[in-house]
């Protein structure tokens, strides 16, 4: 406790601004609890990046932490790209603080000699992954927590293949911040020397490539589809309508409550398009409207959620991985009646996302890639690849897809996109996307997933996260629910064993803390902590087989009972 409460004591030092020392001050005399979690430990990159609760401290999210962030991010830049007028791009979301941070940081960026481009307004994150790109960029930077609670924010950072950064540049880039043991080191521009705005001009760009993903305009101008948007108040309000105008869409009703960016999410609980209360006002309009499908989008617009209409017109919101299930179908389906499928193709997903999507790889005769949680491995693999294969779209179950290569980043507003073309391919064929999804449950088998996460938060929660994680690696059931574990996977250690012939496997990926069970009967278990929350999360993954679209409401109670026999046994 003595450390923290040192730690705390620099932060009353002159240094720092009249409220940052106010607050430190309220938590040293009245809260050690507060204290403790604000200072315990130093805000570090996970799978999204910078993120955390906004406030005074060294866990927190505020002007010097952000400063610290930059300064250690522009000396990383400035070593590995000598005698190079360098070039970020920074966008942020609609979060309180949001536009204060990026300026914050395009301060500290343009103190230190390079170049600044700085979005005028909102843009979602994906316009960011492009722009670094289309910019010829070295790196880049989002202001934005995801669809986390509103007291969160948090600070994406990029490479110059428009990807988020991964080893070794995330790891390098922390040390660069270590080093920064003074916030007097951070030097800032007020005057923002070196800072271009942008704005219409990249949007235009971005819409342009977006436009080459569609496949069958020519189905979209002839199918008339009645869409429901929202933006959850976030970053896509305008961007998403005008890129779905420009592929030939006309209805597109947006909930008109939630069409004004507020980083206080007035009309949600929480703006996580993966909830049904986060669309529930969207549903209704769809209701009122007779709307073919719903479309959201999280705050930074790179996650969506979609609600299709069943044959007895009630309305079901998709999960992920039926997301990603049907725009692939869609993507190869297409392509491979087009003709585009010449041997070189491939497509990506996540170690946790549904096997459904190898299942279609190996049977249009594509690759599919198996990466770590987390986008940033797929846009690894999209640019090792460049130039050499091509990639026709990857998703993961956390409601995130990507098509094209031109974005590196998942991307809702170019997924929207795809999802209506597919919703009006098959209504040209007299089905919804619901009756879409059970076809493709009958022709490449039914798989069903299930996600249980247990919040732990503070110092203590990440401590019991760790012991859990040790028990199940120490302690790996021979059974789970009455089937025999066969395979075990510890991305940690890098091996797989097979405990039927007690042999071991390399694991060709970086090390993750994450143990993956393969049982007999082809359940697949994974159990991992957050990256970017206090949760340690156990995924599920079962399926079997159907015959016709009248077995698939019976088969979904069969299978989601087996998935709710295994979480509690997990969890118990």
């Amino acid at each position: 406790m003595d450390d923290i409460r040192n730690k705390a004591q620099y932060w009353l030092s002159d240094i720092f601004d009249t409220e940052t020392r106010d607050q430190v001050k309220q938590m040293l005399d009245n809260d050690e609890n507060l204290l403790t979690e604000s200072f315990y430990k130093d805000l570090e990159f996970g799978t999204g990046g910078l993120r955390g609760i906004m406030g005074a401290g060294t866990n927190r999210m505020n002007k010097y932490t952000v400063g610290m962030a930059t300064q250690g991010l522009s000396n990383y830049l400035i070593s590995q790209f000598p005698g190079k007028q360098i070039k970020c791009a920074i966008a942020y979301d609609c979060r309180n603080n949001s536009e204060y941070f990026a300026k914050i940081t395009a301060s500290v960026f343009s103190a230190n000699g390079i170049k600044v481009y700085l979005f005028d307004s909102l843009r979602p994150t994906p316009e960011l992954s492009f722009t670094i790109r289309h910019l010829g960029c070295q790196s880049g930077v989002v202001i934005t927590a995801s669809h986390n609670p509103k007291e969160y924010n948090g600070y994406k950072v990029y490479w110059q293949d428009g990807g988020q950064i991964i080893d070794p540049h995330d790891t390098k880039i922390i040390e660069e911040v270590r080093k920064i043991s003074d916030v007097a080191n951070v030097k800032f521009d007020d005057d923002l020397t070196n800072v271009e705005i942008i704005g219409a001009d990249v949007d235009k760009a971005y819409i342009d490539k977006l436009t080459t993903v569609c496949i069958n305009p020519e189905i979209i101008k002839s199918t008339p589809l009645k869409i429901v948007f929202t933006p959850i108040h976030g970053s896509t309000v305008n961007i998403l309508p005008k890129a779905l105008r420009a592929i030939g869409f006309r209805d597109i009703n947006i909930v008109g409550e939630q069409a004004v960016p507020d980083g206080n999410f007035p009309t949600v609980a929480s703006p996580n398009p993966e909830e049904p209360a986060a669309l529930s006002m969207a549903v209704e309009k769809a209701k009122e409207t007779d709307a073919d499908i719903v479309m959201g989008t999280d705050p930074d617009g790179d996650r969506l959620g979609i609600v299709v209409r069943k044959s007895d017109g009630e309305y079901l919101l998709l999960n992920g991985n039926q997301t990603a299930s049907i725009l692939t179908y869609y993507l190869l389906e297409e392509w491979n009646k087009k003709g585009m499928i010449k041997g070189r193709e491939y497509i990506v997903k996540t170690i946790v996302t549904t096997e459904l999507l190898v299942e279609m790889a190996n049977f249009y005769k594509v690759k599919c890639y198996d990466v770590l949680t987390g986008f940033k491995y797929i846009a690894d693999i999209i640019e090792k690849n460049y130039g050499e294969t091509k990639f026709i779209g990857g998703g993961e179950e956390s409601y995130g897809f990507l098509a094209g290569d031109f974005v590196r980043d998942k991307d809702a507003v170019m997924s929207c996109m795809l999802v209506a073309e597919a919703a009006a391919w098959a209504k040209s064929q007299g089905k919804t996307l619901y009756d879409l999804l059970i076809e493709i449950y009958v022709k490449f088998g039914y798989y069903l997933e299930g996600l249980k996460s247990l919040t732990k938060t503070g110092k203590s929660g990440l401590e019991e996260i760790q012991s859990m994680m040790d028990k199940f690696r120490d302690e790996t059931p021979d059974s789970i629910a009455g089937s025999t574990v066969a395979l075990v996977h510890d991305f940690e250690k890098s091996k797989t064993i097979d405990k039927i012939s007690d042999l071991r496997y390399d694991i060709m990926l970086p090390k993750s803390n994450v143990l993956q069970f393969d049982l007999i009967d082809g359940t697949k278990i994974t159990v991992r902590p957050s990256g970017t929350e206090p949760k340690i999360k156990f995924y599920v993954s079962v399926h079997d087989k159907i015959d016709s679209h009248g077995e698939y409401e019976q088969k979904t109670l069969e299978l989601k009972a087996k998935i709710d026999k295994i979480i509690a046994e997990l969890t118990k």
